[in-house]
């Protein structure tokens, strides 16, 4: 028996046996025992690739989603610790150090905003929660940073199921403290109320242990210094949860991934991604607005050609001064708007008219480098009308 369970495939087998008798209805304690007699440690990798063989024989993600805080408790106390001479996660601006610390925030809201005020007779008790649930409600931004940071990674990785899982138990939290808030917000705290906040902390602390004990510990097996790197430089564009992230400093610079398609003829390489020419083009003129630039010359370098524009552009413009191409009784506005632009003195200028049925929103914006050197002026021209008649909602999950 002994040689069965140091088997690694048998104690897949095994994990995938706990989570389907779970789904068949088996309580949880009698899924414990038989794990806890089956083997006393389980590796996080085990876990994941439990749960991707489960969906690839046909379980639906949505019935793992829904065993996802179950599952997490019969595994609780039994993962492996994995131990390393240098630990990420204790490195100061570590994308792993930085989950952590939020982690540690969330749990510190949880008891001393939440809980604390759970139970209090305070008069004060529910504006108190109603403030606890507000800054609970910043983990909206540790759980952006995890699903479009580090869940691509694991994707790259072959990793599939445990990213699928986790977000929809995100967003699940997410509807969830949207509505707790909402029923707080009637100022009354009846027993119902109280039993689906005491749920939802636990299911929120439930996504911790799995951050910290499945999902960490696999991206630290598998992702790169270089990758760790590039998430830690781009979560400026999410943000944090906690005050203060000191710059990760890696001793050895990484180098950027020169992908594939950077070597095409006519690929243009970004920031943020690689496009051919043809792409771009596209891309420019199915947006559904126009646009026209404006060079540092004052000449007109370039314009977008969607299918409805709202004012006509003939290629002829192109090289001619942005001066020309207003009537004289409007030509002293546009000059002044580019000199203010070109100057620094405003960064846009807004202007909206109607023209029949259309409500044209105008814009014009100064184009720098990341050194603020002027490159030109951006014209975006909209009709808003379609925008401004919309009302309600229509929700990406909307049939």
């Amino acid at each position: 028996m002994s040689e069965q369970i140091n088997n690694r495939e048998y104690r897949k087998e095994v994990i995938k046996q706990v989570i389907q008798e779970l789904h068949e209805g088996k309580s949880v304690e009698d899924v414990k025992q038989k794990f806890e007699k089956a083997f006393a440690g389980v590796s996080a990798t085990e876990i994941s690739e439990a749960e991707q063989a489960l969906i690839t024989e046909g379980l639906p993600v949505s019935e793992v989603q829904r065993l996802c805080d179950v599952h997490s408790a019969v595994f609780k106390g039994s993962i492996e610790e994995i131990h390393r001479e240098t630990d990420p996660v204790k490195i100061p601006g570590h994308p792993a150090n930085v989950l952590m610390l939020e982690n540690r925030e969330i749990e510190k809201i949880i008891e001393n905003q939440v809980v604390k005020n759970l139970e209090s007779k305070s008069p004060d008790a529910i504006h108190n929660l109603n403030r606890g649930f507000e800054e609970l409600s910043k983990i909206n931004i540790h759980y952006s940073k995890k699903e479009n940071l580090l869940f691509p990674y694991m994707e790259k990785y072959g990793i599939t199921a445990p990213p699928k899982v986790m977000w929809g138990v995100d967003d699940e939290i997410r509807e969830e403290l949207k509505m707790i808030q909402s029923d707080l917000s009637y100022g009354v705290l009846n027993e119902d109320l109280k039993k689906g906040i005491n749920d939802l902390m636990t299911r929120i602390k439930e996504m911790i242990f799995k951050e910290e004990n499945i999902m960490i510990p696999m991206l630290l097996d598998t992702m790169t210094e270089d990758e760790w790197k590039k998430a830690a430089d781009d979560s400026s564009e999410i943000g944090h949860m906690i005050d203060f992230v000191p710059v990760w400093k890696p001793e050895i610079k990484y180098k950027e991934e020169i992908k594939e398609e950077a070597q095409e003829p006519g690929a243009i390489t970004f920031p943020t991604g690689v496009l051919k020419a043809d792409e771009l083009q596209y891309i420019l003129n199915t947006l559904p607005l126009d646009i026209t630039f404006v060079g540092n010359d004052d000449t007109v370098k370039y314009f977008s050609q969607g299918k409805e524009r709202i004012f006509p552009r003939t290629k002829t413009i192109i090289g001619r001064n942005v001066s020309n191409c207003h009537p004289p009784a409007s030509v002293h506005i546009v000059e002044g708007i580019v000199e203010d632009l070109k100057a620094g003195k405003k960064d846009h200028e807004d202007f909206w008219i109607k023209m029949g049925e259309r409500f044209v929103y105008i814009r014009y914006f100064a184009v720098r480098n990341n050194a603020g050197e002027f490159l030109g002026v951006l014209e975006v021209t909209q009709d808003i009308k379609p925008i401004q008649d919309l009302t309600g909602e229509k929700r990406l999950v909307s049939e």
